[in-house]
């Protein structure tokens, strides 16, 4: 079978002038396409690099695959970006790995994915969206406190990005604890990222990660907790860590965590997939604070490299290999098609 990779690479061209230094955080590096191609040829498949964008729209339209591996982000700041491969494969007729339209949009607003999974019972930091109604903020932040106050919000606070991935707009400056800053840190994410930004409360606790696998049904593929080596009070799960991880954290697989919290991790995780109606594999990532896991985001499009992804960083620890996973991504997204893994 003929297999295309969907995918973004990060350019080895220099940033646009004025963007983040975390524009392309998301994207690929050239060992996760060629891990996850070595892969598909050891079952027996014929893998063919797609890319993303117009170069993938020519592929697909002139030698179609028989079945799409999907890892594309997207570029831009569209809240549906994640979710353009999909919208093409459906049109063409075209199976893939992985969660459909609906679920990719929805999954990448993160107010968005609150709102719903808060209809399956899970419960989530308290926040609220704020959007810019314009492209320049001339105000003097006076108005920041307020809004907050009058929703209830307590100090401190996290603010993000409300359409972005892999930690991108999430910095140690983004823990707010003092209400004059508010304003000044919610204005500077809106000018950089130019979406909406999302306020929570900070949830102090343990930071885990859940793995979930699979369809009809679903299962835990497991779990892993991110321990700071300093300051575990206020630890942010920032870019900026996650670029230096090997000095600022550890991980732990399984989580060294009461067996009740890990059942309220599981039970939690599984019913957000659900909801959210992912496929094949999502990455869920809750904080907990007295037993209780406070559901913060879902990535069905987990990073999937073979060295440095948190999910692959815990399957090795589960004594799962990156072979193995991908196998098992695989089988599953063709079993939902009625598909021969041949």
């Amino acid at each position: 079978m003929k297999i295309g990779i969907a995918f973004d690479l990060k350019p080895k061209t220099p940033l646009p002038a004025g963007a983040p230094d975390d524009l392309h955080e998301e994207f690929d590096h050239p060992i996760t396409i060629t891990a996850i191609a070595d892969v598909l040829r050891g079952m027996g498949h014929t893998p063919v690099e797609l890319g993303n964008g117009k170069e993938l729209l020519g592929k697909l339209l002139a030698d179609p695959p028989d079945f799409v591996f999907n890892l594309a982000e997207g570029a831009g700041t569209s809240r549906n970006r994640e979710a353009r491969v999909p919208a093409v494969c459906e049109m063409l007729g075209i199976p893939h790995t992985g969660s459909d339209v609906l679920t990719l949009a929805v999954c990448l607003d993160k107010d968005m994915a609150r709102r719903v999974v808060t209809e399956a019972d899970v419960d989530v930091p308290k926040g609220i969206l704020l959007n810019n109604p314009k492209d320049k903020y001339d105000g003097d932040y006076a108005e920041f406190p307020g809004m907050v106050r009058e929703v209830g919000l307590q100090l401190p606070l996290i603010a993000k990005p409300v359409c972005e991935g892999s930690s991108k707009g999430i910095r140690s400056k983004c823990l707010i604890e003092k209400m004059d800053d508010v304003g000044p840190t919610i204005v500077e994410l809106w000018q950089d990222y130019k979406q909406g930004v999302l306020l929570e409360e900070f949830i102090s606790g343990d930071e885990v990660t859940v793995g979930v696998i699979g369809n009809d049904p679903p299962r835990v593929l497991g779990l892993m907790r991110v321990v700071p080596k300093q300051d575990p009070a206020r630890f942010v799960y920032s870019v900026e860590v996650k670029r230096d991880w090997d000095d600022k954290l550890y991980y732990e697989s399984p989580p060294k965590l009461p067996a009740k919290t890990i059942h309220a991790l599981e039970a939690a995780a599984l019913s957000a997939y659900e909801v959210l109606g992912c496929k094949d594999l999502t990455r869920i990532d809750f904080r907990v604070r007295d037993g209780i896991p406070y559901f913060l985001e879902a990535n069905p499009l987990p990073g999937l490299n073979p060295e440095t992804s948190d999910l692959i960083i815990m399957c090795k620890m589960l004594n799962i290999t990156h072979k193995e996973l991908i196998e098992t991504v695989i089988s599953e997204a063709m079993a939902r098609y009625e598909l021969t893994n041949n």
